[in-house]
């Protein structure tokens, strides 16, 4: 999960090209969650809020400072089943755009290379080829 979260934050902060696995996504999210989590509880303990509910500044600066990388990596997932970024828009639609973008989210990507890229799945590490036969 961390290896996850830590491609989409540092290595793919702005990317907005290309597609990403349902995995990628979730344990990015599940990450940003706990975090947020984490940080209230803190924020709590130290007397950072004065009410229920109000976004603290640790809370705020760490919204701040993912905003980009999240919506970089929904856009890269819609890419992945095929959709355009510009799907996002379906979210001004009460209800309907918020329950047909979570199952979009939760979609196996296209099987193969789409307009947006090769598949993600299809990527091999190259450590395990080491000291294997080329045919």
């Amino acid at each position: 999960m961390i290896e996850w979260y830590k491609k989409v934050v540092f290595e793919n902060y702005a990317n907005f090209n290309g597609r990403a696995r349902r995995s990628e996504y979730w344990y990015y999210a599940l990450a940003t969650i706990l975090i947020s989590v984490i940080l209230r509880m803190l924020e709590y303990f130290c007397g950072l809020t004065s009410g229920i509910g109000e976004l603290g500044i640790l809370r705020g600066v760490y919204s701040l400072a993912v905003f980009i990388p999240g919506l970089a990596v929904m856009i890269r997932r819609l890419h992945d089943v095929g959709k355009s970024g510009w799907f996002l828009f379906i979210l001004i639609i009460p209800l309907v755009g918020v329950i047909w973008l979570f199952i979009v989210l939760c979609t196996e990507g296209d099987d193969g290379t789409n307009e947006y890229g090769s598949d993600p799945k299809e990527e091999f590490d190259e450590m395990d080829d080491i000291g294997k036969e080329v045919a």
